[in-house]
Parts: C-alpha cells; structure tokens; sequence
C-alpha cells in the first residue's frame, strides 16, 4: 500500500512519527544535552516515565497517559538514534549491531508474525489452531524455545518488582503446563501455606523467631497468593498498588483534619486517629 492508498488518519500518524524523527535528528545534532546523552544516561529516565505511565494508567487519566506515551516514544527513538550513530568501521565491538528506527519496527513487525502463526500462518504457510487465550499462551511459549530460549523462565527479566516477577514466572508455567487444574486446590495451597508460616512463631508470644525460616515460609505465602490472584483474574500488582492509593488517601484525610483542628498526629493516640480514619473509609 503506498502513501497515499491510506487513510487520511494513518497518513497522519505516519506524519507525526517522522516528525517525531526529524526533531531528534535536529536535536542530537544541536542541543548539548541531547548530544551528550547515552543509552546507559537514558537507562534511569525511561524507567522514571514508565512508573509515571503506570500511574496515569492507575488514575484511568486518559490526557496523562497520552503525555506520558508521547514521553515513552521519545525514548525509543532516542535509543535508536543512539544505535544508528555508531560507525559502522568503529573499533567499537558493536559497530556489527548498529541499528535504525526502522530496524526496530521491522524487527518487531516480524516477531509478532512469526509468534502469531493462527494468524499469518507458520514457516510453510499452514495455519496453527489456536482458539483460546491459552493455547495462544502456550504456542508462544513452544516458538520462543525453537527460537533460541533455553527455559520456558528465561524471558522473565531479573530485574522485575518480585510481585510482578511471581505472576510472569506462574504464567510462563501455565503456557507450558504446568498449573493446577482447579481454583479450589490453589487456595488449599494458601490455607497450607498460611499454616507453615504461622508454625514459624507464636503471634501472641514474645517468643523469638527464626527470621530466615519465617521469611522462607512468608515468601512462600505470598507466592500461593499471587497465584490464587491470578486464578481468579486479579492482577496482585495493580490490587496491591490501589490499597496503597487507598491507604495514602485515607491516611491525608487524618492530617487534613488533624490540622483543621490544630493538632499533630504525633500528639494523637490511635483511638483519636481512628474516629477521622473511619470517617475517611466513608468516601475513600
């Protein structure tokens, strides 16, 4: 399809997206702070704007999210410019790897072809059934081992929050088989779970613990939960992440009134605060 085959509205976004290339051209080429920049410099920033995308995604802030992918969309092209600036007779090992903008694209372009072969069909053309979600899952799963990946684990990132990280690893299992068959035998391994941990002390003793078994048998709690979460469809990450929004909220009503009546929480007892905390559970 050429140029002008396509829809007012996709000539539009391929307009923006070079426009969007052309301003970096410029930039890197006469702004000193954009000339200085590496990806190694551009490593912390990129993780700061995908923590403010998750938040306005939380917020379901639709004028925030459109800011903060524009955001995120700089910093791929960034990482791209970067990678097309390395001279390819450089002395610089990587000088062999060097790519472009439209590298990437046709990279990822071509990775969701050949994962999607119920879609476009696999190397010989032939269709793959896949009619569900999980056998969408698991076929991705079988293409990324026949491309290279020595763990069905493997592309789990190291460095993911371990809340996250559980969810990935347990649905990584499931796309290979191994899961349990029933909800109801996942919360059997909460409650068998629960009592393993509780066995680790006595809550209403002074009696000291065992630190490293306990936290062995909390972990080992938390993990049950995760995956009794992802059973019945609940994200633990973004479950947790509202009670702390919850939670913040609840917690700046009591220093509002606090203030409005000209105390300080430290000057407080519990009951006092709890009278405003019950009051804030009213509209939070």
């Amino acid at each position: 399809m050429t140029f002008n085959e396509m829809t007012p509205r996709r000539q539009d976004q391929l307009m923006a997206f070079d426009r969007l290339l052309t301003i970096m051209d410029e930039l890197r080429e006469r702004c000193p702070w954009d000339r200085k920049q590496t990806m190694d410099s551009l490593r912390h920033l990129t993780i700061e704007e995908t923590y403010e995308l998750s938040d306005a995604i939380m917020e379901n802030d639709l004028s925030e999210i459109r800011k903060e992918l524009g955001d995120i969309q700089l910093h791929l092209v960034f990482y791209a410019k970067i990678a097309s600036e390395i001279a390819a007779d450089s002395s610089d090992p990587s000088a062999t790897n060097r790519f472009d903008m439209a590298d990437v694209l046709n990279g990822v372009c071509e990775k969701l072809i050949s994962r999607h072969p119920h879609i476009y069909g696999d190397s010989e053309g032939r269709l793959v059934i896949a009619e569900t979600e999980d056998q969408v899952k698991a076929n991705w799963e079988q293409l990324k081992l026949k491309e290279g990946n020595k763990s069905v684990l493997g592309g789990v990132p190291g460095s993911l929050p371990a809340l996250v990280k559980a969810m990935r690893i347990q649905e990584k299992a499931r796309g290979a088989g191994f899961d349990w068959d029933e909800k109801q035998q996942v919360w059997q391994k909460v409650e068998e779970e629960m009592e393993e941990f509780k066995a680790e002390f006595n809550a209403e003793s002074n009696t000291v613990i065992d630190h490293q078994r306990a936290e062995g048998e909390f972990g080992d709690l938390l993990f049950s939960l995760v995956n009794y979460a992802r059973f019945i469809d609940i994200n633990p990450e973004t479950a947790l992440e509202r009670t702390n929004k919850k939670f913040i909220k609840r917690f700046q009503y009591i220093e509002e009134q606090a203030r409005a009546n000209g105390k300080a929480l430290i000057d407080m007892t519990l009951a006092e605060m709890d009278v405003y905390w019950n009051e804030a559970k009213k509209d939070v």
